[in-house]
């Protein structure tokens, strides 16, 4: 149960992460693979596909990389984490009374 809140919890911070970045061209998330060792180009639907699956299987398929994708297109997760963060954090001072409650989507590991 704990691992599909954590799931819950990410496909949430993802769709975030697409209203915020898509906009500015960003096209999705990278990823480090420990079995290949390379950088996976993920764009935003198939990222939320990957996540449900997770949810729905228990693991996830193996799915083609875009084709030659440009890696300043996409970034990684921590990098969208601190930009929601940072969004928010303008949002609360510019909320009358907003009192700067620190990042909501920093994650704690």
């Amino acid at each position: 149960m704990e691992e599909r809140a954590g799931v819950l919890d990410d496909l949430a911070e993802l769709e975030v992460f697409r209203t915020l970045l898509e906009p500015t061209g960003i096209k999705g998330i990278v990823v480090d693979c420990p079995d290949c060792d390379e950088e996976h180009h993920v764009d935003w639907a198939l990222m939320q596909a990957n996540l449900r699956q997770l949810l729905e299987e228990g693991q996830t398929g193996r799915h083609e990389p875009p084709f030659d994708p440009d890696p300043d297109d996409y970034v990684s997760w921590d990098y969208a984490s601190g930009y929601a963060d940072g969004i928010a954090a303008v949002a609360d001072r510019e909320e009358p009374g907003g009192e700067g409650r620190g990042g909501r989507h920093a994650r704690d590991d």
